[in-house]
């Protein structure tokens, strides 16, 4: 896994350690595991210090040390949609009932595990980053890392966040068109598994449109500022509107076998180009149509 850069005349006098600090965001932690860990600095062809002074034209490359595999993800061969893939991302539409990361000591077959067996037959040394979560029976699109200074990247620059919109069918005719729903989420005391909005909990604020509606359901995009667990099927319970077939939280059985939530839009910058990046997913088969 490489990044390289040509060096711009507004560069010229920084050492490699300001440039890949200040100017790539690119943290100590992860210099030391280059330098110690099986990676390389090079610069024109030649290894180099994070003391070398830079000039205008120079070529800066990083080789980055490869990675250890989790141990708790077992490969699996299941078919990947993927929608785009480079070096640095990949963003694949996951299908509902395959859960994202398999729990510890759980072997069923995960998109972790799918991700992993790809990565076996191109020949990549990395283990799973996603950028984002979807739950078991959620589908749609997921953004992972490819190696962990892109995910690093990710995390660092938090005024470029990715913008998720998701598409749902909650319960019952909505009253208002638009709105946003700003209640802080907490793990319900009595399960593992269950949220509730509860004032100890962590701030969450999620955006709301109405679509379309019947009168015992109602077409939602759904727009996340936070990404607390559980966060849409949450707020939209604590507003009067559970998911479509989503029981936990007491949403009824609908045309679907599962709750109703897709992960339909993506949009950020890419953590190594700057790029401007947006992905949608069509809905699935089994999505109901207004």
């Amino acid at each position: 896994m490489k990044l390289s850069w040509n060096i711009a005349e507004e560069i010229e006098g920084m050492t490699l350690k300001e440039f890949l600090r200040n100017s790539q965001g690119i943290s100590r932690k992860m210099l030391a595991d280059i330098k110690f860990c099986g990676g390389k600095i090079v610069v024109n062809n030649k290894i180099e210090t994070v003391r070398y002074v830079l000039k205008a034209e120079d070529n800066v490359l990083i080789i980055l040390p490869a990675e250890q595999v989790s141990k708790n993800i077992v490969p699996v061969k299941i078919p990947l949609s993927i929608i785009f893939e480079d070096d640095h991302i990949m963003i694949v539409d996951k299908p509902a009932s395959l859960v994202t990361i398999p729990t510890r000591d759980n072997t069923e077959p995960s998109l972790a595990g799918a991700v992993l067996h790809y990565y076996q037959e191109i020949g990549w040394k990395s283990t799973f980053h996603p950028l984002n979560r979807l739950d078991r029976d959620t589908s749609g699109l997921l953004l992972i890392a490819k190696h962990r200074l892109a995910q690093e990247l990710f995390r660092k620059r938090k005024e470029t966040p990715v913008s998720r919109t998701y598409l749902a069918i909650v319960n019952k005719s909505m009253r208002w068109r638009f709105g946003t729903i700003i209640a802080p989420i907490a793990r319900k005391e009595s399960s593992i598994i269950e949220r509730e909005v509860n004032e100890k909990g962590k701030y969450a604020r999620t955006h709301y449109e109405c679509l379309a509606t019947d009168k015992d359901s109602t077409l939602v995009k759904v727009k996340l500022d936070t990404g607390r667990t559980h966060q849409i099927r949450v707020h939209m319970a604590w507003l009067g509107h559970p998911l479509e077939g989503d029981t936990l939280y007491g949403g009824t059985k609908g045309k679907m076998s599962r709750h109703a939530l897709h992960s339909s839009e993506l949009s950020f910058k890419h953590p190594v180009t700057q790029e401007k990046m947006i992905f949608k997913a069509e809905l699935p088969l089994d999505f109901p149509i207004f």
